[in-house]
């Protein structure tokens, strides 16, 4: 099974080979754009942005599964929670949708989200660290290594996983 990943993160390469482990797959990872802002800012942002990699890497990696994560976040009346949404498309169905863990970004990081700014630099220079997004992510940094972006991407893909493996259990019967 060939199975296009929609972005060069390693976190969320390393997301999806964690969840195909069973199935014999080959991988290529994608530079696919997400076709929403730099900075989802709500759920259903988010959410779309991971369906159109998904579709995109279907598309331009000519595979048997595209995968699209995508990190954002939305605003509640507690204040700006972290959200990570993925999609997983094929040719024959509508794409699967997943959602992931969420928690309230510090006032000080949402604060410069709200002006514009885009969490992984704010991140770089809250954490004092590069590549944050690449590594633990802000959930690595916010919950002391209790929990990084590739967990919770992971975490996510196995929903997808989950989701595509019932459904093709069911087609076949």
């Amino acid at each position: 099974m060939k199975i296009i990943i929609g972005s060069k993160n390693p976190t969320k390469i390393t997301a999806v080979k964690n969840s195909f482990q069973h199935l014999e797959s080959e991988f290529i990872s994608l530079d696919v754009q997400s076709g929403v802002s730099e900075q989802p800012f709500s759920d259903e942002e988010t959410i779309k942005g991971a369906i159109n990699r998904a579709k995109g890497a279907l598309e331009q990696g000519n595979g048997d599964i595209g995968i699209g994560l995508e990190g954002g976040v939305h605003e509640t009346s507690h204040g700006l929670l972290l959200c990570n949404w993925g999609a997983l498309a094929t040719l024959d169905m509508e794409p699967i949708v997943a959602g992931g863990a969420r928690f309230l970004l510090p006032e000080e990081v949402a604060v410069r989200l709200r002006a514009g700014e885009e969490l992984g630099p704010v991140m770089e220079d809250y954490a004092k660290k590069k590549n944050v997004s690449k590594q633990e992510g802000a959930v690595g940094v916010f919950t002391n290594g209790m929990v990084n972006r590739a967990e919770v991407f992971t975490h996510v893909m196995k929903l997808l996983v989950g989701q595509f493996t019932y459904q093709q259990k069911l087609k076949a019967h």
